[in-house]
């Protein structure tokens, strides 16, 4: 049986969010070794597989900050409001995600502080490398790590119009 993958089975498959959220993490733990809350890995995929979100992550610069992130999108009221709700849908995938990054040590989950380390790059680690036309995408978590890095879990649920 050979059947080809849909778009949507190839840009949301656990593999690919494993990665972001591995991005997410090591841009989140670079400015001060703080390991992420476990509760902002469910806001990435959301933010990263979203195309509209995509392209206001990847226009905003990353010293503008989230503040400006967030007001971008609220451009359109809509948009931030939508950030909540596309975040329950994609809880699965953002799980299956967190898993398979653990399972193959990308991630590193500690249940007692809540929180996950992103496991850097050893030398027997090779970053994969993306074609081309997934660079932005590979981009945006990283983005997002370091934007989320600069403010608390309530300043970031604030700002995004999110509950955790």
């Amino acid at each position: 049986m050979n059947r080809s993958l849909s778009e949507l089975e190839i840009i949301q498959n656990p593999a690919l969010g494993a990665y972001l959220l591995w991005r997410f993490g090591v841009s989140y733990q670079a400015s001060d070794g703080r390991q992420a809350p476990f509760h902002l890995f469910f806001l990435v995929l959301p933010l990263v597989l979203h195309r509209h979100t995509l392209s206001k992550i990847s226009s905003t610069q990353r010293a503008s900050g989230l503040a400006l992130f967030a007001a971008k999108l609220a451009e359109e009221r809509e948009n931030l409001m939508a950030i909540h709700n596309r975040t329950l849908s994609l809880r699965r995938l953002s799980l299956q995600s967190l898993a398979m990054g653990a399972d193959h040590r990308l991630l590193s989950i500690s249940a007692t502080d809540a929180t996950v380390r992103a496991n850097t790059a050893d030398e027997r680690f090779r970053v994969p490398t993306l074609p081309d036309r997934l660079t932005s995408l590979a981009r945006a978590p990283e983005k997002l790590g370091y934007w989320c890095s600069q403010f608390s879990l309530h300043q970031i649920a604030k700002t995004l119009m999110v509950d955790f």
